[in-house]
């Protein structure tokens, strides 16, 4: 975008959550031979999705009366996704499940700091901003960041394999002369630089996920927190809330919560006779 009050983002696999609730009275009506094959064709199809190299799919029970399943697909296009949404639809699994939320948005490596250093770089380099000189110096010094293998990676990664799986859409609050979007540029980017610190102190028992979703959705920004132990959510959320980027500004949507479980397992998310389970293992990749 190149305007320097704006943070640059790289932006890597389109998300879309769909959060359903299952009519387990009718399904329990049906004559398990017929649950056999319905179960059967919805994994099948969910294992295309997870083995495909452009793709992949999540599903969580889902705790509390806001859903009883979610589904999480990403692809590398939005076309992607839509296809996926319509091949998911004509399940016939679908008569059991009424939808009741989603949320669309695209995986997001915020660039606050990076931003910053082009910036500054460029100027001190003496170019004139937004000449066709200063423009080809900050798009290289973009492709730069991007080509770091570490953030390649990120934008990449498939979903995380954590039984325990939280999700909320959030915003940056506009009220008056809490409006994050009227700061300078260094205020906010120092804010966003403590806010990180924090989430870094919970690197290795949390992974996160960070989508944007303004353009695509309600809120502007969706925050996936995948964990093996639940309480972890509510540590590091909470810990954040003291955090005046949150605190001040932060804004939150309804959250979801529940157990992630594998393809594998979804008869026994049917069934309700027990919790399914997430395998040591992904599902190998369809063939």
């Amino acid at each position: 975008m190149r305007h320097p009050n704006v943070p640059e983002s790289l932006d890597g696999w389109n998300i879309l959550h769909r959060m359903f609730r299952f009519d387990r009275r009718r399904w329990d009506a049906l004559e398990r031979e017929r649950q056999q094959r319905i179960a059967a064709d919805a994994a099948a199809l969910f294992t295309e999705f997870a083995g495909n190299p452009e793709s992949d799919c999540g599903l969580a029970q889902l705790l509390g009366d806001k859903g009883d399943l979610m589904l999480t697909h990403y692809a590398r296009t939005f076309d992607a996704l839509g296809v996926m949404q319509a091949r998911t639809d004509k399940l016939v699994l679908r008569d059991f499940l009424e939808p009741l939320s989603s949320y669309v948005s695209m995986l997001e490596l915020g660039l606050y700091g990076d931003t910053g250093k082009i910036h500054a770089d460029l100027r001190d380099r003496g170019l004139k901003p937004q000449t066709p000189e200063w423009n080809a110096a900050f798009d290289a010094a973009l492709a730069e960041v991007a080509r770091d293998p570490r953030n390649a990676g990120r934008l990449a990664a498939r979903i995380p394999h954590r039984r325990y799986v939280c999700f909320y859409p959030m915003n940056k609050k506009r009220d008056g002369t809490d409006n994050w979007y009227n700061l300078p540029f260094a205020d906010r980017a120092a804010m966003m630089t403590e806010h990180g610190k924090i989430g870094r102190s919970y690197h290795g028992l949390v992974s996160q996920v960070i989508s944007g979703s303004i353009g695509f959705d309600d809120w502007e920004w969706g925050v996936d927190l995948y964990a093996d132990e639940p309480l972890v959510f509510k540590k590091l959320v909470y810990e954040m809330r003291f955090d005046e980027a949150s605190s001040r500004f932060g804004e939150f949507g309804r959250f979801w919560t529940g157990m992630q479980f594998s393809i594998a397992a979804l008869p026994d998310f049917l069934a309700g006779e027990r919790s399914p389970q997430l395998l040591a293992e992904r599902e190998p990749a369809f063939r």
